[in-house]
């Protein structure tokens, strides 16, 4: 079963689509070391274990996947050189040429056993139901060189979702301890030393000749240093004075960085800013008048400039980009900013003015408590004060609670202490997101925020049995449905700065793609 802790990690998650950045001249260089920004550890390795972006990018030096995604957006050939789909299964026919880490061939029992063991409830996989869909089993053919995928029952975007799948393959399969803090993948890199708090670094795979697109070994550098830098200032030092050949910006850092001679740069999507309403019995914002008169209260465009500090766009839909359902689901969705409306609806439902100027309704204030993390820069802080005041005008009294991010999942799962969060989401497929957004209802299920739009359930239940383009419109429609029931108001599309010196290099679903790292001379 999902659950909100699986459900931090995605909104931790640092999502953008595909982009090129590093240096415009200079000619390649074979060899060489490339040396990228992490903001922090990775902790555990293993694969089936990881949901944070930075588990996923030291993760991506080491493992390959089914298939990927190329720049177009669409799936390009991974370990699987070909696949047959249908509404339950998927049957991948897997290249013969791969081999893992250790010298083993990669077959596909081992891709198998990958599904299979999240699958199993004695792993607890956070994967499960989110990455690899819940009730999902796999069968090999060795002889064959297969590997079927199924479902239940019909599944919309069951190929897709493989596209995030890391395949463990040799010693690991067999013992996944190696796996806390090794490595045994397929992928072009090795991992040969780590120090914990400070650097992970990688060795290339010269046999490596099996990448996407043909890419083969010969092109990469021999070394990727993955150096820990918790301080954007200090990474943006590091890679203005050429310490670095690649970070990402986030914060007020990227501006500097972006006007220094020789670094070349990329703005990407990097999620949604967005909050949710609590929807439980015993709370106000249960009432979808309530919900909406406190969106109609709240400027959005004006929140969203402050919470993204000036670098975010107009929110246009849940999925990360390259989306697999192509529209914008937000426009005409959310109601206009109207204060003397707002007010007209709290009067109606009941929410009168008293002598302090909060409202009550059967003796009871308006109060909402509103949740926010403090470590995703001082956006969110000032976007949090700025709904506080917008919503004292509206009559609410408003009590913010700043939290740190280990702090999230005890918010949604156990003390249940908001009626609105500031929490995003980072997801690449709408069935990413249902047993989020319905469902049980925490702390019994993922439904962190109690929601029960009928809508979107049944909107949802005809697109899940359809092939994915067939039912795009439906999973758009789902969404809009969400929007305009006031569960959630999506506000801004934040942007990341990707930043190169003396190499480049494509970055993909927030992690760069190690087939794509070029050193080049002059940067």
């Amino acid at each position: 079963m999902r659950t909100p802790a699986a459900l931090v990690a995605l909104a931790l998650l640092a999502a953008a689509c595909g982009g090129t950045a590093g240096t415009t001249t200079g000619a390649p260089v074979t060899g060489g070391t490339f040396t990228f920004a992490i903001s922090a550890d990775p902790g555990v390795l293993d694969p089936a274990m990881g949901l944070l972006s930075v588990t996923n990018q030291v993760l991506a030096f080491a493992y390959d996947t089914l298939v990927g995604t190329g720049a177009d957006g669409k799936l390009v050939p991974g370990l699987a050189e070909k696949w047959q789909v249908k509404p339950d299964s998927v049957t991948f026919t897997l290249r013969r040429d791969a081999t893992c880490s250790d010298g083993a061939k990669l077959t596909p029992s081992d891709v198998a056993d990958n599904f299979n063991h999240v699958a199993d409830p004695a792993t607890k996989s956070p994967i499960y139901g989110v990455i690899v869909p819940t009730g999902m089993k796999a069968k090999a053919d060795d002889a064959a060189g297969t590997v079927t995928l199924s479902t239940p029952k019909p599944f919309s975007f069951i190929l897709e979702s493989t596209q995030t799948m890391f395949i463990v393959c040799g010693k690991g399969v067999k013992d996944r301890s190696v796996l806390a803090h090794g490595t045994s993948g397929s992928g072009p890199y090795r991992l040969t030393e780590v120090v914990s708090g400070d650097h992970y670094t990688f060795k290339v795979r010269r046999e490596y000749v099996w990448g996407p697109g043909g890419t083969t070994a010969k092109d990469l550098p021999e070394t990727v240093t993955l150096k820990i830098v918790p301080n954007e200032q200090t990474a943006a030092n590091l890679l203005v004075s050429g310490t670095l050949n690649g970070a990402t910006f986030y914060g007020p850092d990227r501006a500097r960085v972006a006007a220094t001679p020789g670094v070349v740069k990329n703005i990407l999507p990097f999620g949604n800013g967005q909050f949710f309403y609590h929807q439980g019995d015993d709370r106000p914002t249960h009432d979808p008048a309530v919900r909406k008169a406190l969106t109609q209260a709240v400027n959005l465009t004006e929140l969203a400039g402050i919470a993204a500090s000036g670098t975010g766009r107009p929110a246009t839909g849940l999925i990360l980009d390259p989306r697999p359902c192509q529209g914008d689901t937000v426009a005409g969705h959310l109601p206009a900013y109207d204060q003397a409306a707002a007010g007209a609806a709290l009067d109606a439902a009941g929410w009168r003015a008293g002598a302090d100027g909060i409202r009550v309704k059967d003796g009871k204030r308006l109060t909402l408590r509103y949740v926010y993390t403090t470590t995703r820069g001082p956006g969110i802080q000032a976007a949090a004060e700025y709904l506080a005041a917008a919503w004292k005008k509206a009559g609410v009294e408003v009590k913010l609670n700043g939290i740190i991010d280990a702090k999230l999942a005890e918010s949604l799962n156990v003390t249940q202490d908001w009626e609105a969060i500031w929490l995003p989401i980072a997801v690449t497929l709408p069935t990413q997101l249902v047993g989020f957004l319905s469902g049980p209802a925490a702390p019994k299920g993922a439904n962190f925020a109690h929601l029960a739009n009928t809508r979107y359930e049944s909107l949802i239940a005809q697109a899940s049995g359809m092939p994915s383009a067939e039912g795009c419109k439906l999973w758009l429609e789902a969404e809009s449905a969400l929007f305009e029931n006031g569960d959630l108001v999506p506000v801004v599309e934040n942007t990341v700065l990707a930043a190169g010196k003396g190499a480049t290099f494509t970055m993909r679903a927030g992690d760069v793609v190690p087939t794509s790292i070029r050193l080049t001379q002059g940067g």
